[in-house]
């Protein structure tokens, strides 16, 4: 079962606690466009797919904000690459 993701659009972050310890996705937004800066998982909570849990859910959105998406974070492009059906949201 997948933690809960909390969008915080006030602090471009999308956050959830595993096992007491924060993981997060940051973006920057400008006008439509969301720049995803740094997805960040703690090894101590590694190897979950939490990290892919928190893209898919800014992926996600984005698309349902009509936004595009710049994947700055390697993770982001990457899992963007891996995941096709999310390529016509790419900036």
């Amino acid at each position: 079962m997948s933690p809960a993701i909390h969008h915080d659009p006030s602090r471009h972050r999308f956050e959830t606690h595993v096992d007491g310890i924060a993981c997060v996705l940051d973006y920057l937004l400008d006008r439509q466009v969301m720049t995803v800066t740094h997805t960040v998982v703690p090894q101590a909570v590694g190897g979950r797919g939490i990290a892919a849990d928190l893209t898919r859910t800014a992926m996600d959105t984005a698309r349902r904000e009509g936004w595009k998406v710049v994947p700055a974070c390697s993770y982001a492009d990457a899992w963007m690459r891996r995941h096709p059906e999310y390529g016509d949201l790419r900036a």
